[in-house]
């Protein structure tokens, strides 16, 4: 059974940071790309970044730009998003995916699996 479970979210005060992981198990996406979505209460899913399949490749939205950094370690099947300068507009719960491609894609509909979703609140 593939899972993708994320962690590290929480509250924090604007301007703070928070590190979310995404542990992947039931098998290996050393091969895909993976991304990170958010959704804020009352809003669509949103892209937020992606890492392609070696790390070599990365995309980000323009909301994030500068200030969050996605990475990963192919060899614990993680991947990782740090955050810095959080703003309150960052708030949301946040969602690890895995690409059916090697590309750091932004299109929602190219992430065929997709975790719980972590809450990270950020308070001005």
């Amino acid at each position: 059974q593939v899972q993708l479970v994320e962690s590290g979210g929480g509250l924090v005060q604007a301007g703070g940071s928070l590190r979310l992981s995404c542990a992947a198990s039931g098998r290996t996406f050393s091969t895909n790309a993976m991304g990170w979505f958010r959704q804020a209460p009352g809003k669509e899913r949103e892209f937020v970044a992606a890492i392609s399949w070696s790390g070599g490749s990365t995309n980000y939205a323009a909301s994030v730009k500068g200030r969050f950094t996605i990475s990963r370690d192919n060899a614990k099947n993680t991947v990782y998003l740090q955050m810095n300068s959080l703003k309150p507009e960052d708030t949301a719960i946040y969602y690890c995916a895995a690409s059916q491609s090697s590309w750091a894609s932004s299109r929602r509909y190219e992430y065929n699996y997709w975790g719980q979703g972590t809450q990270v609140t950020v308070s001005s």
